[in-house]
């Protein structure tokens, strides 16, 4: 069914959108000097009123990122591939999602070093899981998306990655300017590449949450039958 596309669509769209509308913001009520340097994206969402919808957006974003981790693992297992790597892809997704979260919810002018944990998370890891999906594109069959997903996914996957080295670096010889740069190239590909899913999740017919109950306790009692609930 088409409409389970929309899902990384929206994820994309909302926070692309959400992370712009923050630094209009910012620059519109003075929180950020642009004649002095370019900023960070957490630095833009440091200060209020717009670092309530900052911790908004990324809260939301977080939430996608499961459903989205969650659907896709589900995807390629489905399709015949039980490797662990796909079990670990999966965790790497959650723990994207979790520092999603904390750069929302802990900005760096208040909680520093909670911050850059979950930008580690948020950034390091979603890399990880990324690598992990270019490599699990070209394991499962079918493969949605022909010839051209495969090195797509791998190319914006090195640009990723690229770019956060190079965050770093600027950050450490105190280029902050660079940096700045840097992590909008990184965060704007991060969220292309969740939005990719939409080709992958364009042949879902449906998704279902699978319930098990516990054996029962007497040994005569029937046992309850799996229940299986749409979403």
């Amino acid at each position: 069914m088409w409409a389970w596309a929309l899902l990384p669509i929206c994820l994309m769209v909302w926070a692309t959108a959400g992370i712009w509308v923050v630094y209009g913001i910012a620059v519109s009520n003075g929180s950020v000097n642009l004649t002095e340097r370019s900023f960070l994206d957490s630095t833009c969402g440091s200060y209020p009123p717009q670092s309530c919808i900052f911790g908004q957006v990324l809260n939301v974003g977080a939430m996608f990122v499961i459903w989205i981790c969650t659907i896709r693992f589900q995807q390629i297992r489905d399709y015949g591939c039980h490797s662990k790597v796909n079990s670990v892809g999966l965790a790497m997704g959650f723990l994207c999602a979790l520092g999603t979260s904390m750069v929302g919810n802990f900005q760096q002018s208040n909680q520093l070093e909670t911050h850059f944990v979950g930008a580690f998370l948020a950034f390091g890891i979603g890399n990880i899981y990324f690598c992990i999906q270019s490599y699990l594109t070209y394991k499962v069959k079918p493969r949605h998306g022909g010839c051209w997903i495969g090195p797509l996914r791998i190319t914006l996957t090195i640009c990723a990655v690229a770019s956060m080295i190079l965050m770093i670096v600027f950050v450490l010889i105190n280029m902050k300017t660079l940096a700045a740069i840097c992590e909008w190239i990184l965060a704007m590909i991060l969220f292309l590449l969740f939005g990719l899913f939409c080709v992958d999740f364009w042949h879902l017919e449906g998704h279902f949450f699978h319930v098990k109950k516990r054996r029962a306790a007497i040994p005569n009692e029937v046992q309850a039958s799996t229940v299986t609930l749409g979403l």
